[in-house]
């Protein structure tokens, strides 16, 4: 039965396949309930449309729709073809009592088994499954998970499979025991130090993703985690520039293997995984992508790059990318695809929502707050295309620069909210206050935001605390 709303988001349990989900009428703009599974895909911008409240259409993976039901077939048939210790990690990952309440979600497992099941099915499985090149020289599959699905989980199940399988089976060319993971930030490498065996906050222990009685085979792999900074290169073309004053050439391929590998330096067919991989993209030779910003373009050369240097001099054995949103940029309008041709596996954001894996965010208005509450809410909700708003907040300003009205009314709202759940939470003897989160689109509206709550410019008397405000500049 169609519906205009949604009464209950989460309709799948986190553990098993979903079986359900709620599929949108672009048409009718109604909800229903579909008894199975969301096919993979994702959601594009309209052609022509201008709107800031367009649904857009839904564009199937018809790759990832035809590995999914091989897959299960394979599962359900107990995984034939693997190795010994693949089989033994596999009923190891599906056994709850391995794992004290800490069970590995459907979309994790599901993730790490179509990897598996492209490197050990039978090919007799896998007909008619040919993963797009990214048009370089070594394999790329990637892996779609929703923010907060747990992926660095994954990451780790991967890593386990290949250096546990390798120190078993020395001769089987189909796995690593060295493995290279690129992050796109400082922090994202912290977090990612978890994936190395002697961390003292490894994984692999701590999530139970290794039996005991493998885990000091799995220290005789070798892990490191590197920001993609640690991949940069110089171009000819650069070295050219700076001729007059620097006489030295680009570094050999054999001298930036030793300075990015280090520990790995010697090692032969490396396993690499990139994190957060929609940084990584393949810019053709001599293209200009337009509307990307050059840092941007800098990055991705500079990490694939890096990448086919490493494969150049010590090769790569298979390169697996993560990543919630694994576009690249193609110059082109909104409308048009631009999504990697090597994913295999998808287990996007609405799978997660309907899962309960992933918080779901939400525009709360208070029908006392505001004699249009409802006019205000569909507008919030696009904030950043509303037409009062993007021209100002694209732009340079001051931070005393006064903010569009609707982003101020906008602040009140939340800010409403923020005091009458402050006065709930102290009714129940909660003493620590709730906490508002903002995130600018630019450092410079940031400022903005700062200056107005600092100067009560917000009515929101309790909201506008410079002592309790605080503002933070970051950039990956």
């Amino acid at each position: 039965m169609a519906r205009a709303t949604i009464d209950r988001l989460i309709i799948n349990s986190p553990y098993e396949e979903p079986t359900k989900y709620w599929s949108y009428d672009r048409e009718r703009r109604t909800f229903s309930l579909v008894e199975d599974r969301r096919p993979a895909g994702y959601v594009i911008a309209s052609e022509g449309s201008r709107s800031f409240d367009d649904p857009g259409h839904f564009v199937e993976i018809p790759l990832v729709n035809l590995i999914r039901p091989r897959v299960r077939a394979w599962r359900e048939a107990g995984y034939p073809g693997v190795t010994g210790i693949t089989k033994r990690l596999l009923e190891h990952w599906t056994n709850p009592e391995e794992f004290d309440n800490r069970r590995l979600f459907f979309c994790q497992l599901e993730a790490a088994e179509t990897l598996i099941w492209l490197a050990e099915a039978s090919a007799a499985d896998k007909v008619g499954v040919e993963p797009q090149s990214d048009g370089g020289p070594f394999q790329r599959l990637c892996a779609k998970m929703a923010t907060g699905s747990g992926k660095t989980i994954v990451m780790a199940m991967v890593v386990a499979w290949h250096i546990l399988n390798k120190v078993t089976y020395p001769q089987d060319a189909r796995f690593a025991r060295n493995v290279l993971i690129i992050a796109p930030g400082l922090t994202v490498k912290s977090r990612l130090a978890v994936l190395e065996p002697s961390d003292s906050e490894n994984y692999y222990e701590k999530f139970s993703i290794v039996p005991s009685s493998l885990l000091d085979k799995l220290r005789q792999g070798k892990v490191i985690v590197r920001n993609w900074h640690a991949l940069n290169w110089e171009t000819e073309e650069k070295i050219d520039k700076k001729r007059s004053v620097d006489k030295r050439g680009t570094k050999s391929d054999e001298a930036y293997v030793r300075e990015v590998l280090d520990d790995l330096a010697s090692a032969r067919n490396v396993l690499v995984i990139n994190d957060e991989a929609h940084h990584a993209w393949r810019v053709p030779a001599e293209s200009k992508v337009r509307g990307v910003a050059k840092e941007d373009i800098e990055e991705a050369t500079k990490w694939v790059g890096g990448l086919d240097r490493i494969n150049k001099a010590r090769g790569i054995l298979t390169c697996y990318d993560f990543s919630a949103t694994p576009f690249a940029p193609s110059g082109k309008r909104s409308s048009e695809e631009a999504l990697f041709d090597w994913i295999v596996s998808d287990f996007g954001l609405n799978d997660a929502i309907e899962s309960g894996l992933v918080k779901t965010p939400r525009v709360v208005i208070r029908d006392d707050a505001v004699p249009d509450a409802r006019t205000y809410k569909s507008r919030l909700y696009h904030i950043y295309n509303d037409p009062e708003v993007k021209d100002d907040l694209t732009r340079k300003a001051k931070p005393e620069e006064p903010l569009p009205d609707l982003v101020m009314n906008g602040y009140y709202l939340l800010g409403y909210d923020w005091r009458e759940a402050t006065k709930d939470w102290d009714a129940t003897g909660f003493k620590t206050p709730p906490v508002m989160i903002t995130v600018a689109n630019r450092t410079e509206t940031a400022a903005r935001i700062k200056y107005a709550l600092d100067h009560r410019k917000v009515h929101i008397d309790e909201l506008c605390d410079p002592e309790r405000t605080l503002h933070i500049d970051s950039k990956v």
